[in-house]
């Protein structure tokens, strides 16, 4: 379809038209909580309430997990050949594609993503996810060792179980994709608890690995409260495996869960304070602007990877405050999420809206200067809006600099060069990500290796595939997504000794 179809009129009509589902979806069918309650799910631009969702609980996640079990042991998945759990792979990857709109807007309405965000980089990175790990399938290996030669020494690599997956909010498509992905490409049964802020998505998801040819039971989705319906999850001891995307205190959460009940495997990805650092020997400031601009303000700053902290050398710091400025003013509009001509929603409550604030609130009272931003929407006065806001004369000791906001707050601190840079962006309980922009390779290769980060961009910021490792180090979490290495997550080995004396 030609771009010039997606107006703002396009969009209504598909929100008008929507088909919601709010059940659970479990071995294949849709089905009410036990106890019948519900929650609402709200639309962050207008405040107004979309739909009501089963909530649910212990015996929600008890039946799911007892469905992805039993579908797990029939081996009709499990077991399944490569080559036709590979298609079925395949094709729900197109699925996916072929219903980018209807997923556009359901993700758009729930939590503020621009819809045209949805078309250009949540659709495409979530179709990509799951045709790259289907074409992995055939290709998972074990091994056969040097030994005696009276024996034979093998290692198998075999699927973990059931797998409860708990995704967050601010990409609630290609989050559940990512974890998908590698859970089924290696035979396992899942059960995938979406946020309770953004729940729509996830049954159409289930849907099409349906209507893909996979077996019921193998995708199961139980919607409700992180403290009901994740909590039982984690703690079930007929999970395998919990992988999780959200915050670092529910992270530490779900490893005591863990260990509380039969010591299930738990990978995690909880966010960070990641460092864009822009050198004084880079000659292409306008190039370092924009991306600084994109890497804070996308997807309204609530990324696990947003780069919060701008560390700016000394003798470029004014130029640049300058001109990020005033590309911030060229970039980003706030305004209806459904507008094709919106680059910025609103956060995805009015709670997470308050929070952002209060951390405005703080970096003037630490002393900051707010250069520009710092209020809402005045159009939309029920909207949870947060305008692009910017604080210079920061110091990393400040707690705008190092707790993370989640929101479209920058903060730009000055340094003096490379050593400095790297002593205070390592400065954080967090190591998700971390770019470097210079002209001078050495400093990019030392940088490279001393920076306390699992993801590192050298004159770029954001740019990756598929190849590419997602995870991080210290309190970020132990999780790795999107890569090759993300199949060793969802699979266990097995050493077998045969011996031929």
């Amino acid at each position: 379809m030609d771009s010039a179809t997606y107006t703002r009129d396009f969009w209504q009509a598909k929100a008008g038209a929507l088909k919601f589902r709010t059940q659970h979806f479990i071995d294949g069918t849709y089905v009410a909580s036990a106890d019948g309650r519900t929650f609402p799910t709200i639309n962050p631009a207008t405040g107004a309430a979309i739909t009501e969702v089963a909530r649910g609980g212990e015996a929600e996640i008890d039946r799911a997990v007892a469905a992805a079990r039993k579908a797990f042991k029939s081996g009709n998945w499990s077991r399944l050949d490569p080559r036709a759990r590979m298609a079925v792979l395949e094709k729900f990857s197109a699925l996916v594609e072929a219903h980018a709109e209807e997923f556009a807007v359901l993700d758009s309405l729930d939590m503020g993503k621009p819809v045209m965000d949805m078309m250009n980089i949540d659709i495409p990175g979530s179709v990509m996810s799951l045709k790259f790990f289907s074409e992995t399938i055939d290709k998972i290996e074990g091994a056969v060792t040097s030994t005696s030669a009276s024996a034979l020494h093998y290692i198998l690599r075999q699927p973990l179980g059931v797998v409860g997956l708990i995704v967050p909010w601010n990409y609630p498509l290609m989050m559940a994709a990512w974890k998908l992905g590698p859970a089924l490409a290696t035979g396992n049964s899942v059960v995938l608890k979406p946020a309770e802020q953004s729940p729509l998505s996830a049954n159409l998801l289930a849907e099409l690995f349906i209507e893909a040819g996979g077996p019921s039971g193998v995708l199961n989705v139980v919607h409700g409260l992180g403290e009901e319906a994740g909590k039982a999850l984690a703690l079930h001891n007929d999970v395998d495996k919990i992988a999780f995307t959200g915050s670092t205190e529910v992270g530490k959460l779900l490893m005591i869960y863990s260990g509380q009940s039969n010591m299930k495997r738990v990978s995690t990805e909880c966010g960070g304070k990641t460092p864009q650092i822009i050198l004084g020997d880079y000659d292409d400031l306008d190039t370092a602007v924009t991306y600084a601009v994109n890497g804070i303000y996308g997807n309204q700053g609530e990324v696990c990877n947003a780069g919060s902290r701008i560390l700016v050398q000394k003798n470029i710091h004014d130029d640049f405050v300058e001109r990020f400025t005033a590309r911030t003013r060229e970039n980003f509009v706030l305004g209806d999420p459904l507008d094709p001509s919106t680059t910025i929603g609103p956060l995805v409550t009015a709670s997470h809206q308050k929070r952002v604030l209060s951390y405005i609130d703080i970096g003037r009272k630490e002393g900051a200067s707010l250069r520009f931003g710092g209020g809402t929407l005045a159009a939309a006065p029920a909207g949870a809006y947060v305008e692009p806001t910017l604080f210079t004369g920061v110091d990393n000791s400040m707690q705008i600099a190092r707790e993370e906001i989640f929101g479209p707050v920058a903060t730009i601190i000055p340094i003096d060069g490379t050593e400095d840079a790297i002593e205070i962006a390592n400065d954080s309980v967090y190591g998700l990500a971390a770019s470097i922009w210079t002209r001078d390779i050495s400093k990019a290769h030392l940088f490279a290796r001393d920076i306390e980060a699992g993801v590192v961009w050298v004159n770029c910021f954001d740019h990756g595939d598929m190849t590419s490792i997602w995870g991080g180090y210290k309190q970020t979490g132990n999780g790795r997504d999107k890569c090759l290495e993300a199949l060793t997550q969802y699979t266990q080995t097995k050493s077998v000794w045969v011996n031929l004396g």
